[in-house]
C-alpha cells in the first residue's frame, strides 16, 4: 500500500517524521508525498501553540475529506497534538483509523499493519519509547538536513507545555550523534542543522556538564560536512568554551539563534527563564565582539500574563538597541496545563496580536538595512533550485536557516546548469525585499 507522511510543526517533528519514513519502507510500504496519491496518511502533528494546533486540526480535516472522497482509505495521527491530548483527539476525529501517541511511532508499521485489516487503533506507550537514534529517509532539499541531539526539555517555563508533551530533557549519547552525522555526510548532506529544544544544555543529564562544544569539534572533523549550524542555545547556557569553539571552527557558520522571550525582568522571572536584561546585553555585545560577522536570530514573545504597557516598552526599546540581525516574534498563546495558563491578568487577545505585529513592523527597517548594508559584498551561498517565476535561481547565505530566513535571488536561467547543493560564490548586486537578496555569481 502507498503511504504518505505529513510533517507539521517544527525541524524536530521532522526528524521523527523521517524515522517513521524509513520504519515504513523497510517495513514494505511505498511512499509518496503526496497524500492524494496514497492509500494512507499519516499526520505528524504539532501541539505547541493555539495557531499549530489549528494548523494540526484543519490538516486532520483536509484529510478527511479526501477519505469521505475515496481516494484516501486509512488516516493515522500522531504527533504532539495526539500525544498532548490523547482520547480526546481519537474521540473528536473518528475519521482517524488510529491516534498515537510519540512512544508509539517506532511501532509505526505495526500500527498501519493493524488498521489495514480494520482495527481501530488508540495506543499512548510512555514517551521515554521515543528514539534517540535510528534510520532516516531525508525529507529536506538533499543537501542539507537535522541531526536532534536531545529530546524533551526540563526547563520548566511557566508558558510552556513542551515538558508535558516531549518528557524530560535527554541526550542522545555522543558516539551516536556522531555516528549520525557520518552517515548522513556519507550519504551527500553537506550541510548539518543541530537541533534540540535547548541545544546548549547538550550532554548535562548524560556527563554532568555541557558537551554541545566538544560534539561540535568532533561534527567538524567528519569529511564532506562543509556548513554545521546550531540552533535553539538557550542564553544563559552559552559558555566561553562554546563561544570560542563557535568562532574558531572554519565548518560552523557564525549563526546564532538564542531564543530570548523577553528583555524585562519582571517578566523573565514570571515566565522563569534564567537571565535578565543586563546579562543579555552582556552576552550578545560578547558574542558580537568575539565572532566576527556574527548573524543572531532570536525569537521575542508578547502578551505574556500581566505585560504592562511599559514592560511591553522596554522590550520594544530593546530590539531596536540591539538590532538582531533575524527576529521572529509570537503573541502569547494561553495553553493549558501550564502555568502562565492560571495566572491573573490575561492580556486581551487583541493587544497581544497587535504588540506582535508593532516588534515586527520595527524588525522590518531593520532587516532592510542590515541588507542593504550587504550590496557590494561577496559571499557564498549554496543552490536550492530554479524559480521559473522569479526568473532567478534560489540559493540561501551561511546567514540563512533554511524555511526561516531569506533567500538570495541568483540571475540566470534554467541553462546555466547549477545543481541544487551546489556551493557558488556571489557578489551581491540588491535588495530585493526587506529580508531576500539578489546577486551574481563569479565562481562556481
Amino acid at each position: 500500500m502507498i503511504v504518505s507522511m505529513v510533517s507539521l510543526g517544527c525541524a524536530k517533528n521532522l526528524v521523527d517524521s523521517e524515522r517513521m519514513l524509513s520504519l515504513l519502507r523497510e517495513g514494505g510500504y511505498v511512499l509518496t508525498p503526496d497524500p492524494a496519491d496514497a492509500d494512507i496518511a499519516v499526520v505528524n502533528t504539532c501541539g505547541f501553540i493555539q495557531s499549530a494546533k489549528e494548523e494540526a486540526i484543519e490538516t486532520i480535516l483536509e484529510l478527511a475529506e479526501l477519505k469521505a472522497s475515496g481516494s484516501l482509505k486509512k488516516i493515522v495521527v500522531t504527533g504532539c497534538l495526539a500525544e498532548r491530548y490523547k482520547n480526546e483527539v481519537a474521540e473528536q476525529f473518528p475519521e482517524a483509523d488510529a491516534v498515537i501517541g510519540i512512544g508509539d511511532q517506532p511501532e509505526i508499521v505495526r500500527v498501519l499493519d493493524e488498521i489495514t485489516k480494520g482495527e481501530r487503533v488508540a495506543r499512548f506507550a510512555p514517551k521515554c519509547n521515543m528514539p534517540l537514534t535510528g534510520r532516516r529517509i531525508i525529507a529536506t532539499l538533499p543537501f542539507y538536513a537535522y541531526l536532534k541531539v536531545a529530546e524533551g526539555c526540563s526547563n520548566g517555563c511557566t508558558y510552556c507545555a513542551i515538558p508535558a508533551i516531549r518528557g524530560k530533557f535527554r541526550s542522545v549519547p555522543m558516539e551516536d550523534a556522531v555516528a549520525e552525522a557520518e552517515t548522513l555526510a556519507q550519504s551527500g548532506i553537506t550541510e548539518l542543522i543541530v537541533i534540540a529544544q535547548d541545544t546548549a544544555r547538550y550532554g548535562e543529564d548524560l556527563y554532568g556538564k555541557q558537551m554541545l562544544p566538544e560534539l561540535l569539534r568532533r561534527l567538524c572533523k567528519i569529511e564532506g560536512l562543509r556548513w554545521i549550524r546550531v540552533l535553539y542555545c538557550y542564553p544563559e547556557r552559552i559558555s566561553d568554551e562554546l563561544i570560542d569553539v563557535i568562532a574558531s571552527e572554519p565548518k560552523i557558520v557564525k549563526y546564532m539563534d538564542i531564543p530570548v522571550q523577553h528583555c524585562n525582568d519582571e517578566i523573565l522571572k514570571a515566565m522563569r527563564r534564567k537571565c535578565d536584561a543586563q546579562s543579555l546585553r552582556a552576552l550578545f555585545a560578547k558574542l558580537r565582539s568575539r565572532i566576527p560577522n556574527l548573524t543572531l536570530r532570536t525569537t521575542m514573545l508578547v502578551g505574556f500574563p500581566g505585560e504592562t504597557d511599559a514592560q511591553f516598552e522596554e522590550l520594544s526599546e530593546f530590539v531596536q538597541e540591539i538590532r538582531f540581525d533575524r527576529l521572529g516574534c509570537f503573541a502569547y498563546s494561553e495553553e493549558e496545563g501550564t502555568i502562565a495558563a492560571r495566572m491573573e491578568n490575561q492580556v486581551d487577545e487583541e493587544i497581544r496580536q497587535r504588540r506582535a505585529e508593532i516588534i515586527m513592523e520595527q524588525q522590518m527597517p531593520i532587516a532592510a538595512a542590515l541588507n542593504a548594508a550587504r550590496i557590494g559584498t561577496d559571499t557564498e551561498a549554496v543552490i536550492e533550485g530554479f524559480d521559473a517565476e522569479a526568473g532567478a535561481w534560489l540559493a540561501r547565505t551561511a546567514a540563512d536557516a533554511p524555511e526561516i530566513d531569506g533567500r538570495l535571488y541568483i540571475t540566470g536561467t534554467p541553462e546555466d546548469g547549477y545543481r541544487i547543493g551546489q556551493y557558488v560564490q556571489v557578489h551581491i548586486t540588491a535588495a530585493v525585499d526587506d529580508y531576500d537578496l539578489s546577486g551574481e555569481v563569479t565562481l562556481r
